[in-house]
């Protein structure tokens, strides 16, 4: 294993990135700066060219720790070999395909996780576990997504807001209609849930090894019998990639970013779907192929898409998705968007940097670090 370089003179050194609303300040209050120099960067540097990558590569060379908010900065291994004072990587959340692990140790850099239930030296209420989908901001936000746009939220309230308009269209009714899930993983089946209790929706189900055994055990696992459909069907219906897009009146996707799944939904997929029909992706951006969307969206094909995540974030200036008084008018599509707000919400955010902290606390006293990830 490598060995990092070590400095007995300086203070050691803790970069906080992509901390867009400033969250973990108070969490770091306590360490005293004599022990510690910490830098926040509210901003992020995405790599696209080697201009930008060597641009990152000088922003963190300085630091001994980085502290890191999910996938908004990644970590490969031709970032980690760059950076010969990293000893310390602190991660966040439950999934780590964007951190190279196996590069880390060999560069004999810890990596710890931070899985948002609090530090662990403190008393107080506990934190829900948001490997419970039902328990995920995600879940509640993909929700907020469909009703928005099914219930017309966004549009109506920027008609009364900036003309002397009424009502913008009608607005559509989930009860009795069916839910296509890409993706039957905790949080698929927390949303699948949410639609067959709230408003008897049919709920149709497809991923690539999915089998009707397993989508069994998802409605099982939430709660749910696995035969209380309408009509009596199959809670969770496991379907053809084909027949889901065909048939859904929602689609929502919850699935998980890989080579495989890149681009998952195309233009095949897109021009199945019913005119009516509403798309709502908070899971990741690049499973839909964004150039057949636009398409899709600009030609009305579909009734809107709601987007919490996009191919690069945060969105460039530049982006088909920022433009105004364009969506939803001359026969296009409606777009409602958001800045992946996902899992920023109030509790996690903050028990996230309440973890991070203690780590880093920790580390600075020579204790071992909790959470660790290699």
């Amino acid at each position: 294993m490598a060995t990092r370089s070590t400095s007995q003179v300086r203070r050691p050194a803790l970069a906080i990135l992509d901390d867009y609303l400033d969250t973990s300040a108070p969490h770091f209050a306590d360490i005293p700066p004599s022990q510690l120099e910490i830098t926040m960067f509210k901003d992020t540097i995405v790599p696209s060219d080697a201009a930008e990558t060597a641009r990152l590569v000088e922003r963190l060379r300085p630091f001994d720790m980085i502290s890191t908010i999910r996938e908004r900065t990644a970590f490969p291994g031709s970032l980690l070999r760059q950076l010969p004072n990293l000893k310390l990587l602190l991660a966040t959340g439950t999934q780590f395909e964007m951190f190279d692990l196996k590069a880390a140790q060999e560069l004999g850099i810890t990596v710890v996780a931070a899985p948002g239930l609090g530090r662990t030296d403190q008393s107080g209420a506990n934190r829900p576990n948001i490997k419970k989908g039902s328990m995920h901001p995600t879940t509640q936000h993909t929700w907020a997504l469909i009703l928005a746009l099914a219930r017309n939220i966004a549009a109506d309230d920027a008609v009364l807001k900036n003309s002397t308009g009424w009502q913008s269209r009608l607005a559509i009714g989930l009860p009795g209609s069916t839910l296509g899930v890409v993706g039957l993983g905790r949080l698929g089946a927390a949303v699948a849930r949410v639609a067959h209790l709230a408003w008897g929706m049919e709920v149709v189900c497809w991923s690539e090894n999915l089998t009707q055994k397993k989508a069994d055990e998802m409605a099982v696992s939430v709660g749910l019998s696995p035969d209380s459909g309408i009509g009596g069907g199959k809670t969770f219906q496991v379907v053809q990639k084909q027949q889901l897009f065909r048939t859904a009146h929602v689609v929502s996707l919850h699935y998980v970013l890989s080579d495989r799944s890149r681009g998952i939904v195309g233009s095949e997929e897109l021009a199945q779907m019913k005119r009516s029909s509403i798309l709502v992706n908070s899971s990741r951006g690049p499973l839909i192929d964004q150039d057949a969307l636009i398409k899709t969206l600009e030609n009305g094909r579909i009734r809107g898409a709601a987007l919490d995540v996009f191919d690069v974030e945060p969105l460039l200036a530049g982006s088909p998705w920022r433009r105004s008084n364009y969506w939803g008018i001359d026969g296009r599509s409606v777009v409602l968007t958001t800045p992946h707000m996902g899992y920023v919400d109030d509790g996690l955010m903050n028990a996230w940097y309440a973890e991070t902290a203690e780590n880093v606390e920790r580390w600075l006293r020579g204790q071992e670090v909790l959470h660790r990830l290699a």
